[in-house]
């Protein structure tokens, strides 16, 4: 099936990291134009607009800030005329585990400004555009965290939860009337995609340990690691018109069918497979 984005401009957040640079990847290959958006990770970014070619546009911004939130669609919209669709994946997620007890309220407001606050602000500079286009779609990614929780780490689980539920089923009403459905368009839709485990440079060292394989995959039905291509391909698919032309409002789990309850037993998983 063609997804039909050859020519579309998409802009992905957090395009420097290991799910958003693949997401970037996928776009490229059905011949859409990016907007590879990094903060801190210029370097990876610019390599990944050096392999994709053009037409690709690498641009820096610091999302929990309004001016440069504007100032990165103005760049998009300046070389490439319009935004059809933006990935909401730029995030953080802060290592150490803390009890909600023992978490301070520095962090907290960091880790929902970085994952919540950036998404509002992405969201609504985009929303001003869709409204002038009368078209446009969004995705946003999101985290099992949010449909499960994790424990030592509210702050992300509660940021992912409001962007999973609250916030895509709010704005799928909002972005039908910014752009409305016509006789030849589906009008303006937006989803979510919660990741499970994946095989990304945050968790390699930890995937390497065949002892927390065992235990993660352990509550999945598919006992394997999510790879970033998974993320990618229901992202390309979410953002076609053609392909999910009458999806709006949903929360899609790529997780291997993980539940919060063990499925197997870890030593019955094989880790070298998972």
């Amino acid at each position: 099936m063609n997804p039909q984005l050859a020519q579309k401009v998409v802009l992905v957040t957090g395009a420097s990291g290991g799910i958003g640079s693949a997401i970037a990847r996928k776009f490229a290959a059905e011949g859409a134009s990016v907007v590879l958006h990094y903060r801190s990770g210029k370097t990876r970014a610019e390599a990944l607009a050096k392999e994709l070619g053009a037409p690709t546009l690498a641009v820096r911004a610091d999302l929990t800030r309004e001016p440069e939130v504007k100032r990165l669609f103005a760049a998009a919209v300046k070389r490439f005329g319009r935004v059809d669709s933006l990935i909401v994946n730029a995030g953080s997620w802060a290592s150490e585990s803390e009890s909600i007890a023992d978490l301070s309220l520095k962090r907290w407001r960091a880790t929902v400004d970085a994952v919540l606050t950036s998404a509002f602000l992405s969201l609504r500079e985009f929303s001003r555009f869709v409204r002038l286009q009368r078209r446009g779609n969004a995705v946003l990614i999101a985290s099992t965290a949010g449909v499960f929780g994790e424990a030592g780490h509210a702050d992300y689980a509660a940021a992912k939860a409001a962007m999973a539920y609250g916030l895509v089923r709010t704005l799928k009403n909002e972005f039908a009337r910014l752009a409305p459905h016509t006789a030849v368009y589906c009008g303006g839709r937006i989803n979510c995609i919660c990741p499970g485990w994946t095989v990304v440079p945050r968790n390699a060292a930890k995937l390497n340990d065949a002892a927390v394989v065992r235990k993660v995959t352990a509550t999945m039905a598919l006992p394997q690691i999510g790879r970033p291509d998974d993320m990618a391909n229901a992202a390309v698919f979410l953002a076609s018109d053609t392909l999910a032309r009458h999806i709006t409002g949903q929360t899609l789990v790529i997780a291997g069918g993980m539940e919060g309850r063990l499925l197997w037993q870890p030593a019955e998983v094989d880790p070298t497979l998972a």
